[in-house]
């Protein structure tokens, strides 16, 4: 019997039928039974075949086919073969469909979605203090909490030794570079216990690096955000290394236990409230998969013994959160000035034939943008206070400017000019000497 393999929820394999499979075998033999009859009487069926097409009458038809009754068979049985691969090729087996479709939404599907799901960059936008709060408020779980089992990396070589070293330390150093020791191999033993969980990749750098090309989804929040565009200092990054070495080698944080995610304590991710909250050690917040998937027997995943080699030192071209910022305001700075120029422009002019005329403007002088700019966020009412600081320098609370606008300095006042120059003109105080010059030295 011809059976499609398909996995199933206990990890073991199910065998359904599918009757378009065992039409194609049947047609596939068929064939093969068939190939040398014509082969053996090929030149036979090209003269019936031949009489066939330049006989008119039906009675000479009937009587080439009882004289060559042999090639007469063979056309019959190809015909009966083109119309069963026509048949098992156009119509599915229901059930062959219902099972592919159980296998689409299977356990381990699901989990995969979920893992997805929870990645570092799905989070609340809460304020920090708030974010305290919240997650103060989850309560950690009474529930036992074992310890995991040790981590024994067994490389396939020295090099992928080296990349799942390289990989843990770059995950310790930017998650908790500066988190007490303990915090550090908690985050490891997150690492490594995701290794061994179905849902993640069996391997160090896959672990680590999932997700890490996109700017939003990956799972661990450095590997997205720019982070890795900051060099690491040498040594921090050593601390991070001996502690990746020590779990390589099988050291167990027992204070996490089976814990797959964390968090710092300073955000809010959706899914915090999905999961069981384990442990707090540092400035993270530890959680496992409820249920089965977060229980020891879920764990069975082995290392697969080689590590991707990913390219990571440098980062994925993200570009860092100062760069965001610094971005996003002079985005808008750029298109506000934009906006400023394309108001004061001349309107184009058209010919006799109403066609535009192209004509060349002198370009906008930055004074006069800024100006421009000034004067309309003065008149904008719907601009907050820190808005309004922000374009123009000026706050209502003060008697003149305590920034400069958009990066550029306003007017000085001449008297401010005038105590300048005559700061900058008026000659150095004698130096003194004896025990008062003493003195002033050891006061510096």
């Amino acid at each position: 019997m011809l059976c499609s393999i398909l996995p199933t929820r206990r990890g073991g394999f199910h065998c359904g039928c599918a009757t378009n499979a065992l039409v194609a075998a049947f047609t596939s033999a068929l064939g093969a039974t068939l190939a040398p009859l014509v082969y053996y009487h090929y030149k036979a069926l090209g003269e019936s075949m031949t009489a066939i097409a330049l006989t008119s009458s039906g009675g000479r038809v009937a009587a080439i086919v009882r004289e060559h009754w042999r090639a007469a068979v063979v056309v019959a049985a190809m015909l009966a073969l083109f119309a069963a691969t026509s048949i098992g090729i156009a119509w599915r087996d229901p059930t062959a469909d219902e099972i592919l479709a159980r296998a689409a939404n299977s356990p381990i599907e699901r989990l995969h979605k979920a893992a997805e799901a929870t990645s570092a960059t799905a989070l609340r936008q809460v304020a920090p203090t708030d974010a305290l709060a919240i997650n103060a408020g989850i309560p950690l779980s009474n529930l036992a909490n074992p310890a995991a089992r040790p981590f024994l990396l067994r490389a396939s070589s020295d090099a992928d030794r080296v990349r799942s070293l390289d990989c843990l330390t770059a995950a310790i150093y930017y998650e908790a570079a500066t988190e007490p020791t303990e915090g550090q191999r908690a985050v490891a033993q997150v690492v490594l216990n995701r290794v061994r969980h179905p849902a993640y990749p069996a391997s160090v750098c896959g672990v680590v690096f999932e997700g890490a090309r996109r700017y939003t989804g990956c799972q661990f929040s450095f590997s997205c955000d720019g982070s890795l565009r900051r060099a690491p200092m040498a040594s921090h990054w050593q601390r991070a290394r001996q502690v990746a070495e020590a779990a390589l080698a099988g050291y167990v944080h027992s204070s996490v236990g089976w814990a797959t995610h964390y968090h710092a304590n300073y955000v809010v991710p959706y899914w915090a409230s999905t999961l069981v909250k384990s442990a707090t050690i540092g400035n993270h917040i530890f959680y496992r998969w409820r249920g089965g998937w977060g229980r020891p027997p879920a764990f069975l995943n082995r290392h697969t013994g080689n590590e991707p080699a990913i390219a990571w030192r440098g980062g994925f071209g993200q570009p860092i959160m100062a760069d965001r910022l610094t971005g996003a305001v002079g985005g808008a700075r750029d298109a506000a000035a934009a906006e400023a120029a394309m108001g004061a422009a001349p309107i184009g002019s058209v010919d006799s034939f109403q066609r535009a005329v192209l004509r060349r403007y002198e370009p906008l002088r930055g004074e006069t943008a800024n100006q421009m700019i000034t004067e309309r966020a003065r008149a904008d009412t719907t601009l907050s206070a820190s808005q309004r600081w922000a374009l123009t320098g000026e706050d209502d609370d003060a008697e003149e400017p305590q920034q400069r606008p958009l990066g550029r300095w306003q007017a000085e006042q001449p008297e401010r000019q005038q105590h300048q120059t005559q700061t900058q003109t008026q000659a150095p105080p004698p130096a003194v000497s004896g025990s008062s010059q003493d003195s002033v030295a050891g006061a510096n």
